[in-house]
């Protein structure tokens, strides 16, 4: 298991890829040929639902699909996992999402983050942006965690796990280049301070990525690699 930090959450939110219901799911979905057959058969995108979830307000069920401009509401202790064209998605308990349409149905442009916790793989395409109430991403193909912890006045996380991201927070700017793991929060912009600073890995795996990469037929960066490179965020106490 990867070495990581947690905050806020329980390890067994982040061993959702070994529950048998989810390994059911993604081999249900893998052998059915993923999205492109879910399309052909009329079925729908999502690969697992746990507990309660609702989108535009009505509550979603694992028939359905998800489509770009669709707002997401997890419930408390309940994980949603879907896949967007060639991108994978993991909603974690408690959050709530945008996902905003890009030039087509299938392209997502900007996910936007209100709360919670989003872990995401994306496929390579335009630039596409991660928002949330204090960080702006700027992302091509890569995978990256992304949270936004409640009762912290807006602050956000952002790991760049893989990829190269263009980070935005307050007036500070920073161009990620990852293989492993680059970590930052975006603070509440204060006069004289950072609003882009080191992290470290919190709450979230390479298991998680790995497993997400799978659905849409991707490896992370270490994969295809062949090892894994050490973390290259800092560290905050």
């Amino acid at each position: 298991m990867t070495q990581h930090y947690l905050q806020g959450t329980t390890e067994n939110e982040l061993m959702w890829f070994q529950r048998r219901s989810f390994l059911q799911a993604a081999a249900a979905w893998t052998a059915a040929g993923s999205l492109g057959a879910a399309h052909a058969q009329a079925r729908g995108n999502i690969v697992e639902l746990v507990g309660d979830a609702t989108v535009n307000g009505q509550r979603l069920t694992p028939q359905q699909s998800i489509q770009t401009g669709d707002e997401i509401v997890t419930g408390p202790r309940s994980t949603l996992i879907f896949v967007i064209g060639n991108s994978a998605f993991h909603v974690r308990q408690n959050s709530n999402l945008m996902v905003e349409r890009g030039p087509s149905l299938n392209a997502v442009s900007l996910l936007r983050l209100l709360t919670g916790a989003v872990v995401s793989v994306w496929g390579k395409g335009s630039t596409r942006q991660i928002m949330t109430p204090t960080l702006t991403a700027g992302i091509r193909g890569t995978g990256v965690y992304t949270e936004v912890p409640a009762n912290q006045g807006g602050r956000s996380y952002f790991c760049n796990c893989y990829g190269v991201v263009d980070l935005a927070a307050g007036p500070d700017r920073e161009l990620s280049e990852a293989t492993h793991h680059q970590a930052f929060w975006g603070e509440v912009p204060i006069a004289g301070a950072s609003s882009l600073t080191p992290a470290r890995m919190l709450n979230h795996t390479d298991e998680e990525l790995e497993y997400l990469a799978r659905l849409v037929g991707q490896r992370t960066a270490w994969q295809i690699a062949g090892k894994k490179g050490s973390q290259t965020g800092g560290y905050d106490y």
